[in-house]
């Protein structure tokens, strides 16, 4: 255990993640911008086809990502694929995707977190292209024909603004099409590594569309382009993935600081910008409140205090933002902030903590469990919820705690859709730090749970988390089972 630490320890910085279908997709349209990188791609999305035809997250199914993704792969094929194997694939494809819009309306609605990050900006702009190339049916009232109305709408509250660097709108900056351009204030896009939002296919779309064949940004996609091809969410996330992970480890009974460990709190105390906190990644122009409470409270648990007063700045009236301009709340940003609050030394009494419960108890609803917009899993909120209100605000989340030990598998696992490493492991620390600090668990429950972790510790973690898609920030995942493993020994 402590050898995998050490080596987990060593190996976090940048950011490590998989290559996804959607930004892919968006570098294989390069062509002869830059052939290199659009035809690695083009193999990538060749390779990783699903079986019924369609592309995104094999499992779960997350209807959402299985959409965009889909739509951006046959719209890349069919703009550069040449091979005979590539129109067979996109023959499969159609096919697949016309499934998947002829029960769209059902679809969209079963996934309990709701839409990726811009769906409902970028899926109609995507759909209309599809639609001119003949790939799917005209839409009209289908439900992406019915978006594309409420595309315009939501544009048209935005005139007047222009999307920036400063604004999280740039992360999706391909929503724009080809007929919002001029929403687009292109000096002031793009970030000092080139890219638009640290987002590879927010990028890809300004070296294609906006300022074709723009160096910077080709220069930024040669360097996320993974060995395979593909291209990832985002990058970097240095923050992020830094202060996850250290989060995660400062739960392990007896962890000590070294030297390696030591120059990662350093990163995050340098990082933090008083009254403001920080953002995803040091490269990235925009500061939220999950990022600097995470940040927050990792340094908070190695002994390293920074000002609450950046992560209060984030308070509304009834709950505290994540970003600025965001249409719905963080549940797992509120709940993040609330363990923030009360590791910090206030009580139940302080009316922020008081607003946050209330919040966090309205959004529950009669449900015994949270889901969130930034997960697809109700054991990432609710186990944190839990974590965060042991021996503070234990009615809360009792039900949860009894939640978590029902929905244990007979094989020890956890898994809203699949069994999971990273389920299992949110689970265990939940119940590990209840069983410390409020009641006793079934011991029964822990070795179970363990037993199967240690197991699965080295297959593929499923991409659970929300972006533009589906996707694994995968040594963060790996932080959360590495401590959970160590609070069940």
């Amino acid at each position: 255990m402590t050898d995998l630490i050490e080596k987990l320890i060593a190996e976090i910085g940048p950011g490590h993640m998989g290559s996804t279908a959607y930004d892919t997709a968006w570098a294989a349209r390069l062509g002869e911008i830059d052939w290199d990188i659009s035809s690695r791609a083009l193999y990538w999305l060749a390779e990783n086809q699903l079986p019924d035809g369609s592309w995104g997250a094999p499992a779960p199914m997350y209807y959402h990502d299985r959409v965009i993704c889909t739509l951006a792969a046959m719209i890349a094929l069919t703009h550069r694929g040449r091979r005979s194997h590539d129109k067979v694939q996109i023959e499969k494809g159609k096919l697949a995707l016309e499934r998947i819009v002829e029960s769209a309306t059902l679809g969209l609605q079963s996934d309990p977190n709701g839409a990726t990050v811009g769906f409902e900006m970028i899926a109609p702009t995507l759909a209309a292209e599809a639609e001119r190339l003949g790939i799917i049916k005209n839409q009209g009232e289908r439900i992406l024909g019915r978006m594309s109305v409420q595309r315009a709408q939501k544009l048209s509250y935005l005139e007047g603004r222009m999307i920036n660097r400063r604004v999280t709108m740039a992360f999706s900056a391909e929503m724009a099409g080809t007929d919002r351009q001029h929403m687009l204030d292109v000096p002031n896009l793009q970030e000092a590594n080139g890219s638009v939002g640290l987002s590879p296919s927010a990028t890809a779309y300004f070296a294609t569309y906006v300022r074709k064949g723009d160096e910077p940004s080709l220069h930024y996609l040669r360097q996320t382009a993974k060995p395979d091809g593909g291209q990832p969410n985002v990058f970097p996330f240095d923050i992020f993935e830094v202060a996850w992970s250290l989060w995660n480890l400062s739960f392990i009974p007896g962890m000590k600081t070294n030297e390696k460990l030591e120059r990662h709190l350093e990163f995050l105390s340098n990082a933090w910008e008083p009254k403001r906190g920080v953002a995803f990644s040091t490269a990235y122009s925009v500061k939220d409140s999950d990022d600097s409470v995470i940040t927050y409270n990792a340094l908070l648990r190695y002994g390293i205090e920074k000002d609450l007063a950046s992560i209060l700045a984030y308070e509304e009236e009834e709950y505290f933002r994540c970003f600025d301009l965001e249409v719905n709340p963080s549940i797992s940003a509120n709940i993040h902030i609330l363990d923030a609050l009360l590791h910090a030394g206030l009580t139940v009494r302080n009316s922020s903590v008081k607003k946050i419960i209330a919040f966090l108890r309205n959004a529950r609803g009669k449900d015994p469990f949270w889901v969130d917009k930034w997960h697809i899993s109700a054991y990432y909120p609710t186990a944190h919820a839990v974590i965060a209100c042991a021996g503070h605000a234990n009615d809360l989340v009792e039900e949860a705690v009894q939640w978590i030990l029902r929905s244990q598998n007979a094989n020890g696992s956890w898994g809203s859709y699949i069994p999971t490493a990273e389920e299992t492991a949110y689970a265990l620390q939940a119940l590990s730090v209840w069983d410390e600090k409020v009641a006793r668990i079934p011991k029964a429950a822990l070795r179970k749970g363990a037993r199967w972790l240690k197991e699965n510790l080295d297959e593929p973690y499923p991409p659970l988390w929300i972006g533009k898609c589906l996707y694994t920030p995968q040594l963060v995942v790996r932080s959360a089972a590495l401590s959970a493993l160590a609070l069940t020994q």
